[in-house]
């Protein structure tokens, strides 16, 4: 609505200034009544109609012609009433309307096209928001229907007189496994469809990188894998502490998941010349196909049995919260380098 205000302002400055050149108040002064004086005063008044014509269409430059026309009648009949004079500037008139409907009817073709655009657009959007709702609907469906059908399994064999008391402790293991399966599973959804807000403060990248691959290191272990580092000191960013650790975690455990017994992992973090992170997470594990490889984001896209497929698609939308990227290279069968870029902290964001 400024903006609207604004223009129309312009446009009344505009008008005001070319009227007082047409009657004669500002250039005849110093150059004189002359006829190119004559000819500029006419042509100036085309201005603020093309521009009304540009910013308000038709109907903007038909208004803002007629204004001027009303304006300079005066100036016709009264100031130079000589008749070739009068049928001249009438002809300028005509002039006017003419530049304010061309204009006009383009600008407005193009608005008309525009807002189809828009409305195609939005229709599009809208469906791949419904498309999404119920692949994300399906997803939770899938991963909570498996346990139910387990809890229901195991409750009823709880609840059979007959069953040994050393089973039903192990059934009663079973449902709680179970519940926290459908747990995590709702928690992840949830996260996913409805993340928290951020906290961005002064991060050091390098001790949460540190951090998260020692919380890893009693799980490599059991698989006899260990974690090769090469962890450039202070390299710091600007982000949410938890949401980092969280991606750094993630990213680690897929790559720690992936590997086969008595391999390594190697993770690298260095800073480049254009202010920005990079982070290289190797494994020498399976791999993933390609046809499968830019399917990995997408929600509920996974291939393991018990996986929910949201990790990568929090993932993803984490970093992007980040100004960062991520990129992955797969190659089956030789393992998998997943490289993620942040921006370096500037002290721009502090506050």
């Amino acid at each position: 609505m400024n903006n609207e205000k604004t223009k129309i302002l312009i446009l009344g400055f505009i008008i005001a200034i070319t009227l007082a050149t047409h009657y004669g108040w500002i250039l005849d002064p110093i150059f004189g009544h002359t006829d190119l004086v004559r000819a500029i005063h006419g042509r100036l008044c085309y201005i603020p109609i093309a521009l009304a014509a540009s910013w308000f269409g038709l109907r903007g430059g038909v208004i803002t012609a007629s204004i001027i026309s009303i304006l300079v009648l005066p100036f016709i009949f009264v100031f130079n009433a000589h008749a070739n004079n009068i049928s001249s500037e009438l002809m300028e008139i005509v002039f006017y309307y003419a530049i304010a409907i061309l204009i006009g009817v383009v600008i407005d073709k193009e608005l008309s096209l525009r807002k189809k655009q828009e409305e195609t657009q939005l229709q599009l959007e809208r469906a791949h928001k419904l498309s999404m709702i119920g692949q994300m609907a399906a997803g939770v469906a899938h991963e909570i229907k498996n346990p139910l059908a387990s809890i229901k399994g195991a409750v009823e064999i709880i609840s059979d007189p007959s069953t040994p008391l050393t089973e039903k402790k192990e059934f009663q293991e079973i449902v709680h496994d179970e519940i926290k399966r459908v747990d995590g599973t709702i928690k992840e959804f949830l996260e996913f469809a409805r993340p928290k807000e951020l906290y961005m403060e002064k991060l050091n990248l390098s001790s949460s990188l540190k951090t998260s691959i020692k919380q890893l290191e009693n799980q490599a272990g059991n698989k006899n894998i260990s974690f090769t580092r090469d962890i450039e000191k202070d390299v710091i960013i600007f982000g949410d502490k938890e949401k980092i650790h969280q991606v750094l975690l993630n990213l680690l455990l897929n790559a720690l998941q992936a590997s086969d017994n008595d391999s390594q992992i190697i993770v690298t973090l260095k800073k480049d010349e254009d202010n920005k992170s990079h982070i290289k997470i190797i494994d020498h594990g399976k791999g993933i196909e390609k046809s499968q490889l830019q399917k990995i984001f997408e929600p509920f896209y996974t291939s393991k049995p018990s996986g929910t497929g949201l990790g990568l698609a929090i993932v993803k939308s984490i970093l992007e919260k980040h100004q960062g990227q991520i990129n992955v290279v797969s190659e089956e069968n030789k393992g998998t380098e997943i490289d993620v870029t942040l921006p370096l902290y500037e002290g721009k964001n502090e506050n």
